[in-house]
């Protein structure tokens, strides 16, 4: 029989080895984190079943230090999870299920994508918000379907990440007693030890959060990790931080405890003499059957979700309604009445024909959404009457003796936590978070926008405020740039709304993604209400249509937001003039890009001159209106004065669109 030595070992054995095969990687924290790792997913604490790692009770598991990759490998591999040892022989290679940093989707049983630091604790505290919500709206006396623990392995790098500081202190005001993490405090970061440049104490810091703080554990030690782990369950009310002394590269004779071992492989020497030293006499790769089987968790698996599923079922048979309710939510399914509500809300909108701000827009489609989405949890970085995130029902977020509820959290003034923290809402599931804030703050969270668009989480980010129509705040609150840095996200739609009728088919279509999260901005000012024929109104949802169109178009107007009102009086005024334009409103330069060829051909017509008008910089829009097109755009910082002054100054007014149009005539 194993010993939990040997248990432990085995994760230092496959660290030091894949690591040194791929030639490549960071064999130091697993061999630090062994034995922590044993005494969580080794001996019962973490309830998960490797043969259904999407089993909806399950707890989740995040490792926020994602460099030590190798760590959460080995152990999916050892308690038997899809991940075999070829895979592990195969890390960081092509295609691989274990790439260098885990990778949601890649690899059965990581919960989300991690390698940027502080963005997986970050995420963790939206996985146990999701949680605590779901349970105080599903659970019944003694049928607690929703009932289970997120854990998190961080490291230094993570907790001095200004992210975590947003994060964790939300933890501590939302009361996430679920939330547990292990701080590996192995006093090493890449430049060295780390006494230079981080030597705050740490446990006074969450304690002020309103954490429980389990001080100067032995990482090495598994009766004393067991031990803070139970002292973690038993809080209800307070995440809690297990502040772990560990040593980096344990085992690793002549590196361990330096950064020799934290980002380089070992080297064959240097693993033979920690072979010799740990006492691990089998080859590369080779698992004794007694050490997989104590770490195998199959059968413990299996029991932990048959004994959830006993319980589903005698929740469901006393409340079908909330049982069916709570499956299609886990599963992202939409309401059956989801057409209807979407049809209606567009006809309710094109009949109003209401001039409003499209930020008063948004919150029209929120309305109108909401109310019968209950998945949909609204929010805004301390701008919510700005943003116009909030909507007549929607209770705000609070914790009253323990429990939590409410559909609109003020995550006051954190964009990149709140960005990170929706991240881990959707990922954990049950939820469609949205949250808000300006368009020029979205360069806070950018690497949290990032992340959703790399793992395909179908969040909103809401951005109001969308250009120089801010006016009178000036240029350090007056996005140019943003917009195309968002549009060069991968998998990620932007949609930048005209009236309305755009923002209620831009909501929807957000809502209606499955694996792409959604920008939507919307202007302060108030933007006219465009007339459409139901063709037209249709075919928005394609991200660029054919707005107004005269026989023969001479030129062709590429606009979007604000600057489609503009492009429609420019329109008229050429036709003044005898010479036939199109406008093209385009909402959504990503969905536009993936309609077909001939639809775009449709749209911009080959051989027809091409002017796009846009408040912001103006070099994305070369790619469609070539060399011999032109752009009015914004390439400098704005300035502080009214908006119709500014409008004015950079050139957008009739009078030079006009003038630009006619130059492009032949």
């Amino acid at each position: 029989m194993a010993t939990r030595t040997d248990l432990a070992n085995a994760i230092r054995a496959l660290a030091m080895d894949a690591v040194q095969k791929a030639n490549s990687g960071h064999p130091g924290m697993p061999m630090g984190m062994a034995e922590i790792g044993l005494a969580l997913w080794g001996n019962g604490n973490y309830r998960h079943n490797p043969q259904n790692p999407q089993w909806a009770n399950r707890d989740r598991f995040v490792l926020s230090n994602g460099h030590g990759s190798m760590l959460q490998y080995a152990m999916l591999h050892l308690t038997g999870y899809d991940v075999s040892i070829d895979d592990v022989k195969n890390f960081r290679q092509l295609h691989s299920k274990t790439p260098g940093h885990p990778e949601v989707h890649y690899t059965p049983g990581v919960e989300t994508t991690t390698g940027p630091l502080g963005q997986g604790i970050t995420n963790a505290v939206g996985m146990a918000l999701a949680e605590k919500l779901l349970a105080n709206e599903f659970n019944k006396p003694g049928l607690e379907i929703v009932d289970h623990n997120t854990w998190v392995f961080l490291g230094d790098g993570c907790l001095m990440e200004g992210v975590s500081h947003e994060a964790c202190a939300l933890a501590g005001v939302w009361q996430l007693g679920k939330l547990i993490a292990f701080w590996d405090d192995n006093g090493i970061s890449i430049d060295g030890h780390v006494e230079g440049w981080f030597n705050e104490d740490i446990p006074q810091r969450f304690e002020s959060y309103g954490w429980q703080v389990i001080r100067a554990v032995d990482g090495h030690d598994v009766d004393a990790l067991e031990a803070a782990i139970a002292a973690a369950k038993a809080e209800p009310n307070k995440p809690t931080l297990i502040c772990a002394k560990t040593i980096i590269g344990k085992g690793s004779p002549n590196k361990a405890a330096s950064h020799d071992c934290h980002g380089a492989p070992l080297g064959n020497d240097e693993i033979a003499a920690t072979r010799a030293a740990i006492g691990w006499t089998h080859e590369p790769f080779v698992i004794p059957a007694d050490v997989y089987a104590g770490w195998d968790k199959k059968e413990a698996g299996a029991k932990w979700e048959g004994e959830w599923n006993a319980l589903f079922t005698k929740y469901a048979a006393q409340f079908p309604a909330e049982a069916a309710e709570f499956t299609r939510r886990m599963k992202g399914e939409l309401p059956t009445n989801w057409q209807e509500l979407v049809k209606n809300a567009v006809a309710e909108a094109n009949a109003k024909a209401e001039t409003i701000a499209t930020r008063k827009a948004s919150q029209n489609a929120i309305q109108a959404f909401a109310p019968n989405v209950p998945e949909l949890l609204g929010g805004s970085a301390d701008l919510t009457g700005s943003n116009l995130t909030a909507w007549k029902g929607a209770e705000s977020l609070k914790v009253v003796d323990g429990k939590i509820s409410g559909r609109h959290i003020s995550y006051g003034v954190r964009e990149f936590g709140m960005s990170a923290i929706m991240n881990g809402i959707v990922l954990h599931g049950g939820f469609r978070p949205y949250g808000g804030t300006f368009l020029m703050f979205c360069e806070y969270a950018l690497n949290a926008l990032r992340m959703a668009a790399l793992m395909k989480t179908n969040n909103i980010f809401v951005y109001t405020h969308d250009s120089i129509g801010l006016g009178e705040d000036g240029p350090t609150h007056q996005p140019v740039e943003q917009l195309q840095t968002l549009r060069c996200i991968p998998n990620m739609n932007v949609w930048r709304t005209a009236d309305t009728v755009e923002s209620v088919v831009a909501w929807a279509d957000a809502i209606e993604q499955r694996q792409t999260p959604s920008s939507l901005i919307f202007s302060r000012q108030n933007l006219a209400f465009m007339s459409r024929t139901e063709a037209q109104i249709a075919d928005i949802k394609k991200g660029g249509y054919v707005l107004r169109d005269a026989a023969d178009a001479k030129v062709v107007l590429i606009a979007t937001g604000s600057e489609v009102e503009l492009a429609v009086k420019a329109f008229d005024a050429l036709a003044a003039e005898g010479i036939a334009a199109r406008v093209v409103s385009m909402p959504s330069t990503n969905v536009f890009d993936k309609q077909d060829a001939a639809y775009k051909a449709s749209v911009l017509p080959a051989g027809v001159p091409r002017l796009a008008v846009e408040a912001a910089t103006s070099d994305f829009w070369r790619k469609y209106v070539g060399l011999e097109g032109d752009v009015i755009g914004i390439d400098t910082f704005g300035e502080s004065a009214p908006a119709g002054t500014l409008f004015k100054l950079y050139g957008f007014t009739v009078e030079n669109v006009v003038a630009r149009a006619k130059a492009l005539v032949k």
